[in-house]
């Protein structure tokens, strides 16, 4: 299978993270897929945030199973050209029959360009972890959490979230901080599976972004202090898991467990093997 990942960040984001020897976000989506799908997916990936000309020669938008559109720093509502784009990018893809996933921005890029409206969170940053992430009735049901908790705590970063949804749009979750976690939504021939969290993220990867974003972390009361703070970020940043650390931090195994944490991916690229 084709893949179309859209990277959402602008180039100076990205080489932000690579200035501390981490993926980008689109790296970071590239690897995790590929590596569900044991190798059996092509990725493409094209940055609609740097310039105007971002498709590459000789490909064409049909020319994809999946497209899987990333995180963002940016904020949809500074309307700048980078976000702009990207929204009519989106205006394009979800006319045409595709299987598309966003991440955090991708969401709020989709839910956009589908007529819905995103605005700054009232309750604030939601960072590092979003907690009690619970599945409604539709999202119990729905594909793309087979095999997934009722309730699951994942990676994020969001300062913004849904203000009202497009048509033909159903919640799935939601938690204290964002009524809208994931939606699932259909715009004629396309069907696309949205969430405001980052279920492409792994702890090392949250280890080094929670590294570029401590003194916001620590001034947004996501930590109560430096000392809780480098609790959280040694135990991510490990590669192997210290069970009694895991414990007094309350640490879920939806964060640690790639099975548990990716299962959103996994279940859509299995649920587009099995609609082709």
């Amino acid at each position: 299978m084709n893949i179309l990942i859209v990277d959402g960040n602008d180039k100076i984001a990205s080489d932000k993270y690579r200035k501390l020897g981490m993926d980008t976000q689109y790296e970071v989506y590239s690897k995790i897929l590929k590596k569900l799908s044991n190798n059996t997916l092509n990725t493409i990936i094209v940055h609609p945030a740097i310039n105007d000309n971002f498709i590459p020669e000789g490909i064409n938008l049909d020319d994809f199973d999946g497209i899987a559109w990333t995180g963002s720093v940016l904020n949809i509502y500074d309307s700048s050209p980078s976000i702009n784009r990207q929204i009519e990018l989106a205006k394009i893809l979800i006319n045409k029959k595709n299987y598309i996933f966003g991440s955090c921005w991708g969401l709020q890029v989709l839910v956009t360009a589908a007529g819905g409206k995103i605005r700054k969170n009232p309750n604030g940053l939601e960072a590092v972890i979003a907690k009690n992430i619970t599945l409604n009735e539709s999202g119990i049901n729905h594909p793309m959490y087979y095999g997934k908790h009722k309730n699951f705590d994942s990676f994020c970063w969001h300062y913004d979230d849904t203000e009202y949804l497009p048509d033909n749009t159903t919640v799935l979750s939601s938690n204290a901080k964002s009524e809208v976690q994931s939606i699932s939504l259909v715009n004629k021939n396309s069907k696309i599976w949205a969430v405001q969290y980052h279920p492409e993220f792994d702890p090392l990867w949250i280890s080094g972004l929670m590294s570029q974003r401590e003194k916001i972390l620590l001034e947004h009361k996501i930590f109560k202090n430096k000392n809780e703070f480098d609790l959280y970020k040694n135990f991510f940043s490990n590669k192997k898991i210290d069970i009694n650390k895991k414990n007094i931090l309350n640490i879920n195994d939806n964060l640690v467990n790639e099975s548990l944490h990716s299962k959103e991916l996994l279940n859509w690229i299995n649920f587009m093997k099995n609609s082709n």
